[in-house]
């Protein structure tokens, strides 16, 4: 019993002092972001690196979720007459839920593992500590362009994953399911407000805040060499997805 206790003890003890560093880690960057100079160049690589390289995998996901969203939505809709309104759920779904999370999961495994892989390189190498001795400070050279790149091409990967996602959508509600192509337009013009897809953005950019502040911080506190690298790694895509879907269900409460 006292061996079970000094495990939960020790377990908990873990738990919140990971919770604190990862706040310091926070606030640190957010500090940072607002003092100058503001590295253009180095955010503009990094916003290639998270939003121009994840952009295929963002076209393909957008575009088979906009297809089967279709096919689940109209033969659920069928039962109750109401196939006209399968274009203008699909879009409110996009723009709502689907193409901002679905987009920040699938960046969170794409580049939130490859920012916690490269930093936590860095750190087993030394040469994070290399910054330190040269008078320049990490959080400001490495977490902050790409903190702001995550918070910027989020929003620009959501808009195109909504079009596709509806362009998927038309595709096989006009062309497998028969569904009339004016009524499928005029019912997303009708139904789909700004506020639906104004709403979507501000998640992507929190969701784009949440998965590259997770990645740094995993990567500039790795420890253990090679293999603590790739459970880093692991721990960055498995953390960022969580805290995205937990973030979801408070801002989606909050916001419709």
């Amino acid at each position: 019993m006292i061996k079970f206790l000094e495990i939960l003890g020790g377990s908990i003890i873990k738990v919140i002092e990971q919770m604190g560093q990862l706040m310091l880690f926070v606030i640190n960057t957010l500090i940072w972001i607002f003092r100058p100079p503001l590295r253009i160049r180095a955010i503009f690589k990094q916003m290639e690196f998270v939003g121009v390289k994840s952009l295929f995998v963002v076209i393909l996901t957008g575009s088979f979720t906009g297809a089967v969203m279709t096919i689940q939505i109209f033969y659920g809709f069928s039962m109750f007459r109401a196939e006209s309104l399968v274009s203008a759920t699909l879009a409110i779904a996009m723009a709502r839920e689907l193409g901002p999370v679905l987009t920040a999961l699938m960046v969170a495994g794409r580049a939130g593992s490859a920012i916690a892989a490269e930093l936590g390189t860095m750190r087993v190498t030394e040469q994070i500590d290399a910054l330190y001795v040269m008078a320049a400070n990490p959080v400001k050279f490495l977490v902050v362009p790409r903190v702001l790149a995550g918070v910027v091409m989020l929003p620009i990967l959501t808009v195109i994953s909504n079009v596709m996602g509806i362009v998927g959508g038309f595709l096989v509600g006009v062309g497998l399911l028969d569904i009339n192509r004016g009524i499928f337009i005029n019912n997303i013009v009708e139904y789909l407000d700004v506020s639906d897809v104004f709403n979507g953005l501000i998640k992507s950019a929190v969701f784009g805040l949440i998965l590259t502040l997770i990645g740094c911080y995993k990567g500039f506190y790795t420890t253990g060499g090679a293999e603590g690298v790739g459970k880093s790694t692991t721990e960055a895509v498995v953390m960022a997805s969580i805290l995205i879907l937990a973030s979801d269900y408070v801002m989606t409460a909050i916001m419709f």
